[in-house]
Order: structure tokens, then sequence, then C-alpha cells
């Protein structure tokens, strides 16, 4: 499974991949949306793993359907709502 981490924290987006990558996926990640874009319109991805607001502007809506690929893609937002 490849996945994409859409993240503009280096940490938390390093912490995010290492996690999935020992879970045997093959991970590629993006600091800011607009990197995230460029890279969801050139790969196949099986998720796409989103920050709410990332920097560089990507909308989820936009990263979802790329114009490049035919198809949705499973993804999920990333945000520190119920963190303490």
């Amino acid at each position: 499974m490849r996945v994409l981490v859409i993240e503009d924290h280096a940490e938390l987006a390093e912490t995010v991949a290492l996690g999935l990558q020992r879970e045997g996926m093959a991970v590629d990640v993006a600091l800011d949306g607009a990197a995230g874009l460029r890279q969801a319109a050139v790969y196949d991805y099986d998720v796409i793993v989103l920050d709410r607001r990332p920097a560089g502007g990507a909308r989820r809506s936009r990263v979802r359907n790329p114009a490049r690929a035919g198809r949705p893609r499973p993804s999920a937002d990333a945000d520190g709502v119920g963190r303490h």
C-alpha cells in the first residue's frame, strides 16, 4: 500500500510516516499542501493522510480528486483536536 502524508509539522509527519512504514506501507511525506497536491497528481496513492489545514492550502476535495487521477482516493484528516 502506498500512502501520502501531508503535514506541515515535520516531526509529526516523520512520526506518522515511521509508524506506517513499520506496518509495511510505502510512505511519502509532503510538508505543505502545494507539494502534496503535486505528489497526488503524479503518483497513484492508495490513501492520503491530510492535515486539516496544511500550509500551502491543499483542500481535502482537491487532494481526493486530482485532475490527473480518474478515481477518488480514501483520505484521513489529521488534526490536533482532542490532544492534551
